[in-house]
């Protein structure tokens, strides 16, 4: 009988194995040929007034949110109280949802300026971006460095600054028993999206492997040049001020009421800022390269456009026009859409879109995109320097 049920047990194993390697073969995946069209080309298919940045535009959706913002926080304050107790934590789940989602909106804007999108002026671009980015603790220009990198180096194993997978070889042994598991997985994509944005910023976890210590608080980091030094105090300085706000406000209205009203909202944007750019850079059908057959071009292109139904638009289109955002990032949000529509006839098989839901897509993406190895490994192979995910053991 013992061996029956190790036999069933095998078989069972088995067959979920050959579904895998099923699904993985069913993904239609990314072409890696040298992409018949030049950035030019794609520049000349999109109308000439997407380039153009409105200042005033660009800073009534900055008003917008700050002003949603104020009136969540308003009835946070002053409508929960007043409601019977048994509905006030689920006041309290819908309140923290829904001002983390806008937070997570003014977190793009604060992207946007660093991408010089936001208006035709590099200096108050600057200035708002450090000034959205640190209320909500990020360093702006710590980041807005390092993710130019990312720009410039997307979908390269050796050079991204972010989402860098894992080559097979490289894996540590424990990630077969934490992958191969609904439980483990679980859990890893609870501390990915709860504490991912921190540890990235403080260790460069699933960022870009460094010879040494990789911090975006450190101006002295190596993902730092000498002349990016600076700016990278004056980030550090405006979150000091921002963290002695927040001990104000602490002290006036109590730890507890800080948390309530901005820590878990802030703990929300985080998610969603993690969650946004997993999927944008993580499907099965999106190749990664390592020197000998990246370029530019086809990195930038070695994304995905999402569709999150309702917060596309609190989230400024970041999530539905990506694929354009890398091609173009000085394109502002509100010409995006326009613009993913006009590249989509000349980019055809090279412009990747995934409408499926959200905690769908995560869940597959976490269960099937653990490593990445070559694609053909045999001597004389074309395809050599590309890499796919997968997540056989």
């Amino acid at each position: 009988m013992s061996a029956g049920v190790c036999k069933s047990m095998t078989m069972l194993s088995q067959e979920k194995s050959d579904q895998a390697n099923t699904d993985q073969k069913n993904i239609k995946k990314y072409p890696t040929e040298r992409p018949p069209f030049t950035l030019s080309q794609i520049k000349k298919s999109i109308p000439p007034h997407c380039f153009n940045r409105s200042t005033f535009r660009s800073l009534s959706y900055v008003i917008q949110d700050l002003l949603m913002c104020s009136i969540l926080s308003y009835i946070a304050l002053a409508w929960i109280p007043t409601i019977p107790s048994s509905f006030q934590y689920a006041s309290w789940v819908l309140y923290w949802v829904a001002q983390g989602s806008v937070l997570a909106g003014v977190w793009i804007l604060g992207h946007e300026c660093g991408h010089h999108a936001f208006s035709d002026y590099s200096l108050l671009d600057d200035l708002v971006g450090l000034l959205l980015h640190s209320a909500l603790l990020v360093p702006y220009f710590s980041f807005k460095y390092s993710h130019r990198r990312h720009h410039s180096n997307t979908g390269s194993l050796e050079r991204d600054e972010v989402y860098v997978p894992k080559k097979k070889i490289d894996i540590p042994w424990y990630y077969k028993y934490i992958y191969n598991n609904p439980l483990g997985r679980l859990v890893s994509l609870t501390i990915q999206l709860t504490l991912g944005w921190t540890l990235y910023l403080a260790f460069n976890v699933s960022g870009r492997q460094y010879q040494r210590y990789a911090c975006h608080y450190n101006p002295y980091s190596p993902i730092y040049s000498d002349s990016e030094r600076a700016h990278i105090f004056i980030s550090d300085a405006c979150l000091l001020a921002a963290a002695f706000a927040l001990y104000c406000l602490a002290s006036s209205f109590g730890f507890w009421w800080l948390i309530r009203v901005y820590g878990v909202p802030l703990l929300v944007e985080n998610s969603w800022i993690v969650c946004l750019s997993y999927l944008q850079h993580t499907h099965p059908s999106l190749p990664h390269y390592d020197s000998t057959e990246w370029d530019w071009l086809r990195g930038a292109l070695s994304t995905v456009d999402r569709d999150y139904r309702f917060f596309n638009k609190v989230f400024h289109n970041s999530t539905d026009a990506h694929v354009v955002h890398h091609l173009f990032p000085t394109i502002p949000h509100y010409h995006a859409m326009e613009a993913t529509k006009a590249i989509k006839p000349i980019l055809g098989k090279y412009y990747q879109f995934d409408g499926t839901p959200v905690y769908k897509a995560i869940w597959r993406e976490a269960k099937e995109c653990i490593y990445v190895e070559q694609d053909n490994c045999s001597a004389g192979s074309k395809t050599r320097g590309v890499f796919w995910y997968n997540n056989r053991f």
